[in-house]
């Protein structure tokens, strides 16, 4: 099933439909735009069907100075059975042979008084974004001091549990049980709740919970940008956990690789203290404050002391 059609974007922007109903749902499957100068002076060779096309000021101009055979030519050249759309932009008049060869083949004509570089742009964003690759990772979205934190685990770890103590401490809740993710660009990964499940939580004993009932609006948030994982797993005492905080884990999501930290869970941990601590200890080395690093470092400066007092 084609996750965007023709009539998505003519809905979401509020185009003027010129010609070419029927084609209204046809399924597009790039997010790249065409702009046919090239194709209306006919050169045809790598003409790329199957995007949208741009009319703008310039080429309908250029097209203006052609004679009637070519026009008439250029136009049929242009409406493919694979043609998601041809959007005149400015509110420009539509030629008259446009509009006869895209009712021959279904393409749709739309019409839009934005100027042709900032529609463009509108439109590329809306396509990427409904493109994107993406993926449902089991888990559980929270907003926490502006970082995204993904918290996983296996089924009954509590990640439920330390959500809703998240949500009580003021941080936001973007999704429980299952996140959406989707790459917006090569290394930004957006979570987002199905619509079923949407601002609910599942803890075991109480049942389903609606956060934005009970906390209010503040407490919840539609998507968020992921920026680090934490793993929660029940405690192993013959694994060796990192006490230091040198070594960064990454986890990989679609394309991007994203800070993993495993967190261990034991009675007695206060494992939403944890996680906040984790996400503002986070912010602090992206702004160049790394204590792990600190600490090391000022300890082999002792050692290099030491060894210089013997």
């Amino acid at each position: 099933m084609p996750k965007v059609r023709t009539k998505d974007f003519y809905e979401r922007f509020h185009l003027e439909l010129i010609s070419g109903e029927e084609g209204i749902n046809r399924p597009i499957t790039t997010s790249d735009i065409s702009r046919p100068g090239i194709e209306i002076a006919g050169y045809f060779k790598y003409y790329p069907a199957e995007r949208i096309q741009l009319l703008g000021k310039t080429e309908l101009s250029f097209f203006a100075e052609l004679s009637d055979h070519e026009r008439m030519s250029r136009m049929e050249r242009l409406c493919t059975d694979i043609t998601p759309a041809i959007i005149i932009t400015r509110g420009l008049e539509v030629p008259e042979e446009l509009i006869e060869a895209a009712e021959r083949e279904s393409v749709p004509v739309l019409r839009t008084n934005m100027k042709t570089t900032r529609f463009s742009s509108r439109l590329t964003n809306f396509l990427e974004s409904k493109l994107a690759p993406t993926t449902a990772v089991h888990g559980v979205l929270v907003d926490i001091y502006g970082i995204g934190v993904l918290i996983t685990g296996k089924s009954g770890v509590g990640k439920s549990e330390t959500a809703l103590e998240l949500v009580k401490r003021g941080h936001r809740l973007v999704a429980d049980d299952c996140v959406e993710i989707r790459q917006e660009d090569e290394d930004t990964l957006v979570g987002t709740s199905p619509d079923l499940i949407e601002h609910l939580l599942e803890i075991r004993g109480l049942g389903i919970i609606n956060v934005m009932t009970l906390f209010g609006a503040g407490a919840v948030r539609s998507n968020k940008r992921i920026t680090m994982v934490i793993n929660l797993e029940n405690w192993d005492s013959t694994k060796q956990y990192d006490r230091l905080g040198l070594d960064e884990e990454k986890m990989k999501i679609i394309d991007t690789e994203v800070t993993k930290i495993t967190v261990p869970v034991r009675p007695g941990r206060n494992l939403s203290v944890i996680i906040e601590v984790a996400a503002m200890n986070y912010r602090l080395k992206k702004m160049g404050v790394n204590a792990a690093q600190q600490f090391t470092d000022r300890l082999s400066d002792v050692i290099e002391e030491g060894d210089h007092e013997d």
